[in-house]
């Protein structure tokens, strides 16, 4: 690949915190970057028309995005960086594994 790791690794970061935010916005009417507490991010409730298919077309992006650190969510009170901070350290583990695939697939010889 042509691209850093590490330009790579803070692309994958906004790229995710920006899904976050606007599937909240648009697919649950909440602006804010984390769901609360009491709700789960996987889980949207009743959703009605457009909503709802686009909810169910996004699900397996949810589960692999959110999926392994969902249980931060779910923390009765926890400190406001530490779900953000969660959320990075995995998702910048998950870019290097995508980015090392990538890699490997590009360098691969004919």
């Amino acid at each position: 690949m042509k691209i850093s790791r590490k330009k790579f690794i803070l692309l994958f970061l906004v790229s995710g915190f920006v899904f976050l935010f606007l599937y909240n916005v648009l697919i649950r009417g909440v602006v804010r970057g984390m769901p609360p507490n009491s709700e789960s991010f996987l889980g949207s409730g009743s959703l009605t028309g457009w909503r709802s298919i686009v909810s169910t077309v996004l699900y397996p992006i949810k589960i692999v995005l959110i999926g392994p650190v969902a249980f931060l969510l779910n923390l009765p009170d926890p400190p406001p960086p530490m779900q953000g901070l969660g959320i990075a350290i995995y998702w910048s583990i998950l870019a290097l594994v995508i980015h090392y695939i990538i890699g490997k697939i590009w360098r691969k010889p004919a």
